[in-house]
């Protein structure tokens, strides 16, 4: 099967992943400025630019190089932060996808430690591994990034080295200068087993959600394991 660049809606118990547009921008305005103390290295907008980002997101996509998303809670169904696939790599004579980055990951601060990132990572690796049947997903953060390194060796991806001077820096006053990226890879003989973990992951998030009447009503889809 050709590899068509299409972003589809993604669902689970906690989190609905939707394709990225100007709908978001007021949710994720709100979002970004809860608290910034975790935004140290990561391309986070101001409320006044939030405009700006998912436009200039959009036009990144109409490249074909990005399938940007927003991540909307199920519990108050209000955009809380956005991710993406980037990169679409095929090799293959047939045009089949063979590989695929997960990034321009940011959550507001009330969504994180929920269970939502877990689950948009098993949404996005599901998809891209037993839909699209892709050999690897990439990530990469900046090497700095302590706190992000540390969430996506989390979700069972395997740091692979770091490349110097290898994208742009988003860190404060770093404009124009490049960063050295930290790189993982989940690859398809392992995703079995970083499925189940994730699976069992966001199961304990859903419950704990359940638990605190904060998770989301009964006939929202299905869920991120079945």
């Amino acid at each position: 099967m050709t590899f068509t660049c299409e972003a589809p809606l993604l669902q689970g118990w906690l989190v609905r992943l939707e394709p990225l547009g100007r709908r978001h921008v007021a949710d994720l305005a709100a979002a970004a400025e809860e608290n910034r103390g975790t935004y140290d290295f990561t391309w986070v907008p101001r409320a006044d630019e939030a405009g700006r980002y998912v436009d200039e997101q959009l036009a990144r996509a109409a490249t074909g190089r990005l399938l940007p998303y927003a991540q909307v809670s199920l519990a108050t169904g209000r955009a809380v932060g956005a991710t993406s696939y980037w990169e679409p790599r095929c090799w293959r004579a047939d045009g089949r996808l063979d590989a695929v980055e997960v990034g321009f990951t940011w959550l507001g601060a009330s969504a994180q430690g929920t269970g939502i990132n877990a689950e948009a990572k098993l949404l996005l690796f599901r998809h891209a591994f037993e839909e699209w049947v892709v050999s690897r997903v990439d990530l990469k953060t900046d090497a700095r990034n302590a706190r992000s390194r540390a969430a996506i060796e989390s979700v069972g991806a395997r740091f692979e080295g770091v490349l110097r001077n290898w994208s742009r820096s988003w860190a404060p006053g770093e404009d124009g200068r490049l960063r050295d990226s930290a790189i993982y890879s989940i690859t398809a003989e392992e995703w079995p087993d970083r499925r189940d973990r994730l699976e069992e992951r966001v199961a304990r998030a859903a419950g704990r959600a359940q638990a605190a009447g904060t998770a989301p009503g009964s006939g929202h889809g299905k869920r991120a394991g079945a």
